[in-house]
C-alpha cells in the first residue's frame, strides 16, 4: 500500500520560511516524478512545483518561482519543498503527489497517489 506523508506545515509570518517534507512508502520512489500541490479555501488544487524522478529537472508555478525550491533524495524516499519569502497567498493545504514528468516539456502528470496534506498559514 502506497503512503505519502507530508509534514512541516504550520504558521509563518509574512516574509518568513518553512520547509515541507514528504516521505513515501510502498512504491519505488525513484520510479516516480514527484510534485507539490496546494489548495487554498474556495480554490482549486494547483501545482506548485514538480521534479523529475532523479531530480534533474524541475518546474515551478510562476507565483512561487524564485521563492520555493523542490528537492528530493531517492535514497531516503523523501521530497522537500523549501518555501521562502512567504506571503498571504501561500496560505493553503499542501499535498505531495507521485506521478510522471515529461523531461522535455517539463509537464507533470499527477497519478492517484496523494498525501493527506499539511496546512501552511501565513500571517501578515
Amino acid at each position: 500500500q502506497v503512503h505519502l506523508v507530508e509534514s512541516g506545515g504550520g504558521l509563518a509570518q509574512s516574509g518568513g520560511s518553512l520547509k515541507l517534507s514528504c516521505v513515501s512508502s510502498g512504491l519505488i520512489f525513484g520510479d516516480y516524478a514527484m510534485a507539490w500541490y496546494r489548495q487554498a479555501p474556495g480554490k482549486e488544487r494547483e501545482l506548485v512545483a514538480a521534479t523529475s524522478s532523479f531530480g534533474g529537472s524541475t518546474n515551478y508555478a510562476s507565483s512561487v518561482k524564485g521563492r520555493f525550491t523542490i528537492t528530493r533524495d531517492n535514497n531516503i524516499n523523501t521530497m522537500w519543498l523549501e518555501m521562502t519569502r512567504l506571503n498571504n497567498e501561500d496560505t493553503a493545504v499542501y499535498y505531495c503527489n507521485a506521478g510522471s514528468y515529461n523531461f522535455f516539456t517539463r509537464v507533470y502528470y499527477p497519478d492517484k497517489y496523494w498525501g493527506q496534506g499539511t496546512q501552511v498559514t501565513v500571517s501578515s
